[in-house]
Formats: C-alpha cells, structure tokens, sequence
C-alpha cells in the first residue's frame, strides 16, 4: 500500500496536477488495485479499450469520460463502471482528478447499477433509523468494495481487517479509532488501514463511505 495508514488525508489533494501534464499513481496493488490519475487544465488521456469494466471515481475538479457515445462530466463524489471492451479515455478543461480500478463484470454484486452511466456513491444506499446499511458494489477474489451507511449513534466496534483498507467518506463525519486514536474524517476526506489495523467507527450524525478492500 502506498497510503497513509493511520491518519486522514485527501487523496485529491496528495497528487497535485502538473500544468500541461496528467500524472498517475499506483495507490493500491493487486490484481483489481487502485490508481489515482491528476489531469492538468486541458489535458487529455486518449481512448484505449480494456477487456474488463473500469470502476472510475471522481475525487477533484469534472473529468469528461469519453470514447463511445455522448462525453459524460464525473465530478466529487460520482462514480462510472464501464461496459467491458468499451473505449474509455478521459479529458478535462478545467483539471480533475480521479481514482480508477479494473473489474470483472461477473464480480458485480448490484445488478441495479448500470454500466455507462455516471450515479452517485451516496445516492446507493440509503439511511434507516438505528441501523448500518451495506451494500456490495463488487466482490472478487482479491478485492471488495463496499458503500455503509450508518444512522446517528451506530458504528463498528473494533476489529482488524483482513488485508488493506481504503476508506472514502461520502457523507457526514465520523469518528475512525485506529490502533487507540481516535480520528474525525469528514465528507470527501479518506482514510487508509495497513494489514492487521486495530480500528472502530462511530457516527457521529447520519455518515456514509465508501470501503476498498483487499482480500488475502
């Protein structure tokens, strides 16, 4: 893992474009893995066709995802899966930055999500009174990735997690123990777990996220 384990951070703020240039950065390994890519004011990454769908997540500025049919703006917090073998390049005019990680379509655990249409993480899961709501967006051999919702007063008590975590906050703020601090992460900061990571989560008020999570 190339994270911050252990503190909150902004993982759109941590790859800073460069004018002219797109840059990109393996953030997490594995065979799904996740790499942030920072595209400068004007710059383009050109349509390439991949045999698996693309799980794209929009962290800074709008990115338009192109290749096929009509240019689609993806913003904070939105995210895309791309049709397998579809072309997929991804330009901006006012920079942006996003995190991009490659799937199986038979790894989708939620039918209900299309492929080639840009929705919103939170929108997915809703809130119920006294209760965490979980859903599997997709579920492979060596990754998972997971949306909580969780009402005012609810959480995780501690445990570890079985490989390396990635934790996006889509909404609200909560409070991440890891390893016995405590930690506030808000809506559209991140954070991360190293392997065997001792931590909890308490909601203070209505709080989603967004879980990657490696699987070993």
């Amino acid at each position: 893992m190339r994270l911050p384990a252990g503190r909150v951070f902004s993982l759109a703020q941590s790859l800073p474009p460069v004018p002219g240039c797109t840059v990109s950065q393996s953030v997490l390994e594995g065979e799904n893995g996740l790499t942030c890519f920072s595209l400068a004011r004007g710059t383009d990454i050109s349509p390439e066709r991949y045999p698996n769908c693309k799980l794209l997540l929009g962290l800074s500025g709008t990115a338009l995802v192109y290749g096929t049919g009509e240019a689609l703006p993806l913003g904070p917090g939105e995210a895309l899966i791309t049709a397998p073998g579809a072309a997929v390049g991804v330009r901006t005019e006012e920079g942006a930055i996003y995190a991009e990680s490659a799937i199986r379509r038979s790894d989708m655990k939620n039918e209900a999500i299309p492929a080639g249409a840009v929705f919103r993480l939170a929108d997915l899961v809703p809130y119920q009174e006294g209760r965490i709501v979980n859903m599997d967006v997709f579920h492979g051999e060596k990754m998972k990735f997971a949306l909580m919702a969780f009402a005012p007063g609810t959480g995780l008590t501690p445990h570890a997690a079985p490989g390396e975590a990635l934790v996006l906050a889509l909404d609200g703020q909560a409070v991440i123990t890891y390893e016995g601090t405590e930690h506030l992460l808000r809506a559209g900061e991140e954070f991360a777990f190293a392997r065997g990571g001792v931590h909890a989560v308490r909601a203070e008020g209505p709080f989603k996220m967004a879980l990657l999570l490696t699987l070993d």
